[in-house]
């Protein structure tokens, strides 16, 4: 059941791949959280090509079957699983195909522990698009696991650590689990002032200008926090 609901997935993704979803008119700032997972807050727009953002598309009766389908029953309650899909907005899009929105259309862009899972050339792609949808002025805030630090773990001697946690060594390589790519911040800023993103600021744990970084930041000790404007 599970794999062909997932065939399911990619299909519609692949159906989805061009369309242009219509800017919310109730909200008073348009927010994208891009490759969210369950990771989600309300007021934002939580984009995802997993079988949860595309459960969260139907009829929340047939939530808790398909609690019992998903790998999230692994980490969250079922009644947890289901206020989290019914209580926020889900855009169900798989983000290789590009940002399914306008050009100039959004104020703000949230991104967690993500773009590394991407390939090098899939999170650039994924950065220009940022930075067409977002109006001018927008600020996007990007999480990411930080090389430096994973080097410093090798430093200090606790290499099989750095090997599993950054590296994924022991996953299939073709799993989606798996890190594609690795960056610290001076690799980070020089792809973001490319683009043409201004005012590149690494910012503290829970600290910035990009709405609600205090309620979706996590991982502190390993992460890489940056803002920019368009």
């Amino acid at each position: 059941m599970r794999k062909i609901i997932e065939m399911v997935n990619k299909l519609v993704g692949k159906m989805r791949a061009n369309r242009r979803a219509a800017v919310p008119k109730n909200l008073d700032s348009i927010r994208l959280n891009l490759g969210c997972g369950l990771a989600v807050e309300k007021n934002w727009i939580n984009i995802d090509g997993s079988l949860n953002a595309f459960f969260a598309t139907l009829p929340s009766k047939i939530y808790p079957l398909l609690y019992k389908i998903s790998g999230a029953n692994k980490y969250y309650s079922e009644s947890d699983y289901c206020r989290l899909l019914a209580d926020n907005i889900f855009l169900h899009h798989e983000l290789s195909y590009g940002i399914p929105f306008n050009d100039n259309t959004i104020d703000f862009i949230y991104t967690s522990h993500f773009v590394e899972h991407l390939s090098r050339q899939n999170a650039l792609n994924l950065l220009k698009d940022s930075y067409r949808v977002l109006k001018e002025g927008g600020m996007m805030r990007i999480s990411i696991p930080d090389l430096q630090y994973a080097i410093s773990l090798y430093s200090l001697g606790r290499k099989d650590e750095m090997l599993r946690q950054y590296f994924f060594v022991d996953d299939d390589g073709a799993s989606f689990s798996q890190h594609r790519y690795m960056y610290d911040y001076e690799l980070l800023s020089k792809i973001l002032s490319n683009i043409g993103f201004a005012d590149i600021k690494r910012c503290e744990f829970q600290v910035g200008l990009v709405p609600d970084c205090e309620l979706l930041d996590n991982r502190p000790d390993e992460s890489l926090f940056v803002e920019v404007t368009k």
